[in-house]
């Protein structure tokens, strides 16, 4: 108990520095966790409202967190819809598979182009973005070029921090550990629905 409670306060540690350290403001300079380091304790908010808490001490198994930008994006809703190819076969693995959006939550569903079925949290704050070192500032210049889509951050997020996570694929193992990321500064780029299944696959085996 005392063992897991020390690892606990560690974890709560290395997210409390990581929520203080500056955020890049570009998608190229963000500095992911990497493979082998523990992944550190958040919170983030069901479509509800309510609070979700990830505790690494006391998963029940592996989990595979998906960040992305939100509803309103394209490409996410793509990667979204190429995921659900095999999204059962994860499962039936023993992963939790979380989804983690910059949309406040009232909008976690009702602004994606695909209905899924998913478990989406809401990271508004960017509190798990920020802990896993994905989180940048968008500038002036994007902001203006989203707005002219009908894309206002402000209104998505509730928020006015101007933040959006590089979209990336993370597998955090049943001891809480990092064991596959996947991240690429160009959000065009996404791991494809065969990899992400491979990377559980071989994520899954060597946790055995």
């Amino acid at each position: 108990m005392q063992c897991g409670f020390v690892l606990f306060a560690l974890l709560l540690g290395a997210a409390a520095a990581s929520a203080a350290a500056p955020v890049p403001a570009a998608p190229a300079s963000v500095t992911p966790l990497n493979v082998g380091v523990a992944a550190p304790a958040f919170s983030a908010l069901e479509v509800d409202g309510r609070s979700f808490s990830f505790r690494p001490d006391r998963l029940r198994g592996p989990v595979l967190l998906i960040f992305y930008r939100g509803g309103w994006c394209p490409y996410c809703n793509a990667h979204l819809k190429d995921l659900r190819t095999v999204e059962p076969q994860i499962v039936k693995m023993g992963y939790q598979i979380l989804f983690l959006s910059t949309d406040k939550p009232a909008l976690l569903y009702d602004s994606l182009k695909e209905k899924v079925g998913y478990h989406i949290l809401s990271d508004a704050s960017m509190e798990a973005a920020r802990a896993f070192g994905v989180a940048y500032r968008v500038d002036d210049a994007t902001l203006a070029n989203l707005k002219t889509y009908g894309i206002d951050l402000e209104a998505t997020q509730g928020t006015s921090a101007h933040e959006l996570p590089v979209p990336s694929v993370f597998i955090v193992d049943r001891s809480g550990i990092i064991r596959f990321r996947h991240f690429d500064p160009d959000y065009r780029v996404r791991l494809p629905a065969g990899k992400v299944l491979a990377a559980a696959r071989d994520s899954l085996s060597r946790d055995e």
